[in-house]
């Protein structure tokens, strides 16, 4: 069994600042404070893909490289972006993850409170900073040597901020549901997994009851008629088998 890993102190982790990177592909590291994310074999096979797909492109540009990762709960956005940093850093490159988890407006049982007491909170511009984490996005792209960003503490339910440094960093990643809507992005890559697809993976990251929950089901029912269209955005997709398909 994979051995379990918490939240590093971000000064001292290597190559993908800002988050837990791990090189071992049998370990597991985190999205959100304390939300346990396993690296699997077909995350990284996808990650090598798309990694050797645009290093070209990012070698060539005069700035900061922007790529999101988006698609349904649950499909692999967190793993596939950490794979994604550590193809990356075989290049020389150092990335820095921002989960899109922690620009929600409220912690994840706070928010399932609310989703739960009122059928509109739900979606990009409802429940998400999805704003602030474009402010981020624009202002590393400028070149900033650093942002402040929020931190969700899974377990506590709090809201925290982090200072991430991005000072000799060469790439920042957005990876979430609603990432291919944001603007100053240089590479889009969606993962068409749908709610069934992901059953297996949601039910091994176990947060609480979601995959017994009816309600949980029906706002997954939800959330893949808000996205679907998302696809249409991808330079990349990934399919449900996790090939990869170059959009032209």
């Amino acid at each position: 069994m994979a051995a379990l890993f918490q939240r590093n102190n971000i000064e001292n982790t290597p190559a993908c600042t800002g988050q837990v990177f791990l090189i071992d592909p049998e370990k597991n590291w985190q999205d959100m404070k304390g939300d346990i994310l396993i690296i699997e074999a077909h995350h990284r096979r996808a990650a090598r893909k798309i990694s050797g797909e645009v290093i070209t492109r990012i070698r060539e540009i005069n700035r900061r490289y922007i790529l999101t990762v988006a698609g349904e709960s649950g499909s692999g956005k967190s793993e596939t972006a950490q794979a994604l940093a550590e193809e990356f850093e075989k290049f020389g490159l150092t990335t820095v993850v921002l989960g899109q988890d922690d620009y929600f407006k409220l912690p994840p049982a706070a928010n399932d409170r609310r989703r739960r007491q009122d059928p509109e909170w739900l979606g990009p511009h409802v429940e998400v900073h999805l704003d602030l984490l474009e402010e981020h996005l624009l202002a590393a792209r400028k070149g900033a040597q650093s942002i402040v960003k929020p931190l969700i503490d899974y377990h506590a339910g709090t809201v925290e901020q982090e200072t991430i440094p991005l000072v000799d960093v060469d790439i920042v990643i957005a990876e979430g549901t609603y990432t291919s809507l944001l603007k100053h992005v240089d590479t889009r890559v969606f993962i068409a997994r749908t709610r069934v697809d992901t059953l297996e993976h949601r039910r091994k990251r176990n947060r609480g009851n979601e995959v017994d929950d009816p309600f949980i089901e029906q706002v997954l029912r939800t959330e893949h008629k808000i996205i679907a269209g998302h696809k249409q955005l991808a330079d990349f997709v990934i399919t449900k088998e996790y090939d990869v398909l170059t959009i032209e």
